[in-house]
Order: structure tokens, then C-alpha cells, then sequence
């Protein structure tokens, strides 16, 4: 397999190269010319923008540029020396001379990464670079490349204790393994045992088992990207970037054996691992995958509507409408497009999270048929709850697909095929066939129960609709008490949209004033602080899914709160007698006379929204101080 990637041809002793530039070109033009990429202009742009997030200048003269691209029709590696050496950026300011240029296909095959792993344990072989430096001819270079690497014996028995490390770069080609190899190599050397997770492009390997954690002595982090630190709580843990091990790994186990314990807010402390920390773990992390990526959607659409709707809408029986030659409609258009997608994006990464790559795809389709009740028959989706249920589903269950062991020629079909397709069928199946029918009969309940109180205690009626339009933010409760008091519109009876009116903002109102309450007591993390202001706009213009990234994030703190705001919005309005003859809530109703006691109609707002708010910081504040009790 070696020498399906390295051959004499794709070997270079004499580079022209004067520059970092015009190293990447000579090399990519070898790896043109062995028909190796299809593209030399966009393996070029490729091999720069991963160079962008960080140099991959090492000590020792050795550089090694690679990226993931399209254009590699055939993964290879070309090896290049400059006899004088060029600036090539390396961290140690010494010119670089050895370069190995990494041509990795986006997609496909993975087996290629496997051997570069073998790879990485020549660079930190002690004399290889200056030996293969001296090489005269393409030959003798091969040989040093493919000669075997025997086991030192001078390392002292490992029975020092036992570690764990993780590494990770961005691109996951080069970096990865050869911090993993030098930290290995470091371990052997002060006689510890190490097993070391990669995060490289292949997804997650050799992932340490909760007991493995439990007995380390210590654990290294060399990555620069995101990976769980919950898991290591209560650890000696030090976090450095991926190339630290390959230029000190002694170093910096040595640094993590004295480090002080780990806890999962990021900081580090003296003490005992805490609980709480730890059963939010892997799945909090998936949530939270999905929520990051969710948010830029929420904000985006929201701000674009709210926008739209506060500056070019007027009230009309439909609800608030925009004139449709009005430049308005467009922006409210491509805000619209932002909030469909949002609810598949949150499915999708949950999804990603769990399963890598091969889970994006069916997570993605299973959320966007979770929030299309058209499917399976219901006149609304899921909302966010059913997208948190699609993402989990179906990314444990490709995860299972990928752990198979196949058949060598299947093998390069999972990831791109296989566990896609197996998985989009799953999970729309599943909606379809299974979960969609309780759900289309859970909304038709609820119509029902609505319509026999209708005539009933408007207290008991506030109670209901007000907890329903607080649950789910645009899912099947919001919908269903929406739509009934719509529909009620109809038969002259508009106190029922008046309370949902009130109802509706409540939740994103009360969201944005609670991290505005929270910000001092530090129980809001700083892009839901940003996400608060967002939904503040929103909740302005009656968009209750402003307040989905909280709920998401927090379930047990926000949904009681936004249902018990809600509530309270909803029951004053019935008690004050508001009416709104338009399918539209929110204060810019109000405010543009659409209801018939607008004043009023602010007051349960924002009654409501103190409610939400304050009950929010309670609930949080309550967990909060449970956290740090199983802390002390």
C-alpha cells in the first residue's frame, strides 16, 4: 500500500524552490504530472487554505503542507528537498528542506490515512531526517522510507502508570498521527503506558473506555480542534495544540503528571471529578454540536423576519402580510429559507457529532421531515423536539452501520454510500410509518380538547393554550393552539388568538431578558448571551422559535419557564378581554392596532415575559447550585 502513495517518480532531491510559494507549485506539478490530481489551480487554493489555519512548518527543517481535495483523483505523497533550504514560516525561524506534500481525496477511501500514520513514526525516528537528507538518488531515499522501524530497546519497562492522549488537526491528514507517534514514543521513553485517541479525517479512533480514563494517571490533549473534554473530569489534564508532542512530548507528559485536576467548565482545580459534570457527557455534547450550528440560522432568519415584518408589514385578516412588489417580501423570503433550515441543521449535526461524516446526510433529511407534518399526514412537524430525536436516532444508528467490519472492496463504500443511504431510509421510515401517526392523532386530540373548553373557564382555557403555545416554539402544541385560535378567527371569535398573541412572544422576550438578568450570575454561556439579544428582536415581532437554542440547550430550565410565562400572558389576556382579528402575535401586533387593548395587551407581554425570565434564573440557578455542592 506504501508504494501505491510513494514511488521514486513522485520524489524530488533538488528542488528550484526559492520560496514557500513556488515549493507548493513544484510539488503539486510532480503530483500532476503522475496523474495523482485533476486540478493544479484548486489543489493549489486547497493546500493554502489549510496552510491558513496553521503552518505546517515543523522543527528540524521538515515541512509538511496537505489537504483534502477534490481535485486528488489518486491520494499520494510527494516528497521534496531544498539542498539550501527556504523561509517557510517553521516555528523554530530555521529554513525548511524536507517537505512531504500530502494529497488527500475529499471523500472515498480512507485507507491512505492508515499508512501515513505508519509514516509519522519515520519523522521522529532518531537520525531519519538527516539520512534521508544525504540521499543521492530517488532510489536510496525510497528505501529509507520503506525500511522497517525496529522497536527501541533502551526504553525502561512500562510500568510507571498508565496515560491517555488525544490529538486532532484540522485537516486530520498529517499532524494527528505524528503527534500521537511522538507521543508514544515520549511515553515509552519515561516507561508509562499510552493509548492515544486520533480525531483525524477518518473520524474518532482509538477512543479511550470510561475505565481507561478512570486509572490514567494523566491525560494530553494536543489538538486544534474541538474535542470532549467532559469525560476527563476530575483528570490531570494539560491542552496544548498538535504540534506541542511532536517537538516535546517528555515535556509535556511530564507537565500533565503535575497538572491539577480537570473540570468541565474549561478550568482546572484541586479537585474531586464531579458528577454532574460527567452524566451530562456525551450526550450534552451531541446536543450542544447541533444547537452551535442551529444558532446562525435562528438569528439570521429571525433578524431578517422581524426585519421584514416590523418595516414593511401591515395587518390584514391573514395575519401580518407584506405587500407582495414590496422589497420587504424578498428579505422576509430569504429569512424564511434561513428558519426552514434551521430545524434540519440542528438533526443534521447531533447526527454529525455522534456519527462524523456519514451521519450529516440522514440527519439532516430526518430533520427536515420531523418539521414537514406532510409526510406523515399531521398539518404540523415535530419542531425541535422531533429534530433532537431524528439526529440522535439515526446517528447512533449509522454509527453502528460504520463499525461493521466489511468486506475490503465494501469498505470505501460505507462512509459515501452505504451508511448514507441505510440511514436517510431509517430515520424517514421511522417518521413515516411509525413515529408520524401518534403524532397526527396527538394533534387531532388536542384540537378536540381545545374546541370542548372553548366554551368553558378562560382561566383553565388561558392555562392550556398558554402552556401550549410555551412547550415547543413552532412545533405540534405551538401549531395546534395556533391554529385553533385561528380558526376561531373565522366564527367571530377573536379572544382566543388575543390570548395567543400575548402567549406567543413570551418565550423569546423572556429568554433575551433572563441572559440580560443572568449575565452577572454567569449562568448563561457566551453565545447564548448573543443568541439572547437575537431573540429579544424576534420575540418583538412575535416569533416564538427565537427562544429554540435555550430550549435546546437547557430543556429542564427553559421549557417550565416559557410554559409557565405563557401561561400567565395568555390567562390575563382572556381575563382583560383581548381580542386580535389577525393570525399574527407579538408587540408589533399591538402596536399597529391590530388588537383591540394594546396597552393591556404589552402589560401580559411583558408579565409574562418577567415570568419566563425569572423563573428561567431560578431553575438554572437551582442546578447551578447543585453542581457546585457535588463539586465542593
Amino acid at each position: 500500500m506504501i508504494t501505491e502513495l510513494i514511488n521514486e517518480k513522485l520524489i524530488r532531491l533538488d528542488l528550484k524552490a526559492t520560496s514557500k510559494e513556488d515549493v507548493f507549485v513544484e510539488l503539486i506539478d510532480v503530483l500532476h504530472a503522475q496523474g495523482r490530481i485533476s486540478n493544479k489551480e484548486q489543489f493549489l487554493v486547497d493546500i493554502k487554505a489549510r496552510e491558513e489555519l496553521g503552518n505546517t512548518g515543523f522543527e528540524d527543517g521538515v515541512a509538511l503542507p496537505h489537504a483534502k481535495s477534490s481535485a486528488v483523483a489518486e491520494p499520494a505523497v510527494v516528497i521534496g528537498i531544498s539542498k539550501l533550504g527556504i523561509d517557510y514560516g517553521a516555528e523554530d525561524g530555521k529554513p525548511s528542506k524536507l517537505f512531504f506534500m500530502i494529497a488527500s481525496p475529499d471523500g472515498g477511501s480512507n485507507h491512505h490515512i492508515e499508512v501515513l500514520a505508519e509514516l509519522s513514526s519515520k519523522l521522529i525516528q532518531e537520525g531519519f531526517i538527516e539520512q534521508f537528507l544525504k540521499a543521492t538518488t530517488e532510489h536510496e531515499a525510497l528505501e529509507l522510507l520503506l525500511q522497517k522501524v525496529e522497536p527501541t530497546q533502551n526504553n525502561p519497562e512500562a510500568n510507571n502508570g498508565f496515560l491517555i492522549g488525544v490529538t486532532g488537526c484540522p485537516a486530520g491528514v498529517a499532524h494527528t498521527y505524528l503527534a500521537a507517534e511522538a507521543l508514544e514514543k515520549g511515553a515509552a521513553e519515561l516507561g508509562y503506558k499510552i493509548k492515544v485517541e486520533t480525531n483525524g479525517s477518518i473520524g474518532v479512533k482509538n477512543a479511550p473506555t470510561a475505565e481507561e480514563i478512570e486509572k490514567a494517571d494523566a491525560i494530553v490533549v494536543a489538538c486544534d480542534k474541538q474535542v470532549d473534554m467532559t469525560r476527563f473530569a476530575g483528570k490531570k489534564v494539560i491542552e496544548t495544540g498538535v504540534k506541542a508532542p511532536i517537538s516535546d512530548a517528555k515535556g509535556l507528559i511530564e507537565k500533565a503528571l503535575s497538572a491539577p485536576a480537570y473540570v468541565a467548565d474549561g478550568k482546572q482545580r484541586d479537585d474531586a471529578s464531579s458528577p454532574a459534570s460527567k452524566t451530562r457527557g456525551e450526550l450534552y455534547r451531541y446536543l450542544m454540536n447541533g444547537v452551535s450550528h442551529m444558532i446562525p440560522f435562528v438569528v439570521t432568519g429571525g433578524l431578517l423576519i422581524a426585519l421584514s415584518l416590523a418595516i414593511g408589514g401591515e395587518p390584514t385578516e391573514a395575519g401580518m402580510a407584506i405587500p407582495a412588489d414590496s422589497l420587504w417580501n424578498k428579505v422576509l423570503d430569504v429569512g424564511v429559507v434561513a428558519f426552514t433550515l434551521m430545524i434540519p441543521i440542528l438533526a443534521g449535526y447531533i447526527a454529525y457529532a455522534i456519527a462524523d461524516r456519514p451521519g450529516l446526510a440522514p440527519g439532516l433529511i430526518g430533520g427536515w421531515i420531523a418539521n414537514n407534518g406532510s409526510f406523515y399526514g399531521a398539518e404540523a412537524g415535530t419542531g425541535f423536539i422531533g429534530a433532537i430525536i431524528a439526529g440522535l436516532l439515526v446517528g447512533y444508528f449509522v454509527r453502528w452501520l460504520t463499525s461493521i467490519n466489511y468486506h475490503k472492496f465494501i469498505q470505501p463504500l460505507v462512509p459515501i454510500m452505504i451508511a448514507p443511504l441505510l440511514g436517510s431510509l431509517f430515520i424517514s421510515s421511522l417518521f413515516i410509518f411509525v413515529i408520524g401517526a401518534p403524532i397526527a392523532g396527538l394533534m387531532d386530540s388536542l384540537n378536540a380538547l381545545l374546541t370542548s373548553m372553548s366554551t368553558g373557564n378562560v382561566v383553565l382555557l388561558g392555562i392550556v393554550l398558554g402552556g401550549m403555545a410555551g412547550f415547543d416554539m413552532g412545533g405540534p402544541f405551538n401549531k395546534v393552539a395556533f391554529l385553533f385560535s385561528v380558526g376561531m378567527i373565522a366564527s367571530g371569535q377573536t379572544q382566543f388568538m388575543g390570548a395567543m398573541a400575548c402567549a406567543i412572544p413570551v418565550a423569546p422576550l423572556g429568554m433575551g431578558l433572563a441572559t440580560v438578568l443572568g449575565r452577572k450570575l454567569d449562568l448563561f454561556e457566551a453565545s447564548e448571551t448573543e443568541a439572547g439579544k437575537a431573540a429579544g428582536a424576534m420575540g418583538l415581532v412575535g416569533i416564538s422559535e427565537g427562544a429554540i437554542p435555550f430550549a435546546a440547550q437547557d430543556p429542564l430550565s427553559v421549557i417550565p419557564a416559557n410554559v409557565l410565562g405563557s401561561m400567565v400572558a395568555a390567562v390575563m389576556a382572556f381575563s382583560f378581554g383581548i381580542t386580535n382579528a389577525v393570525a399574527h402575535g407579538g408587540p408589533v401586533v399591538a402596536l399597529l392596532g391590530a388588537m383591540n387593548k394594546p396597552l393591556l395587551a404589552l402589560v401580559c407581554m411583558a408579565t409574562g415575559s418577567v415570568v419566563t425570565a425569572l423563573v428561567c434564573i431560578t431553575l438554572k440557578k437551582i442546578r447551578q447550585g447543585k453542581t457546585e455542592a457535588a463539586l465542593a
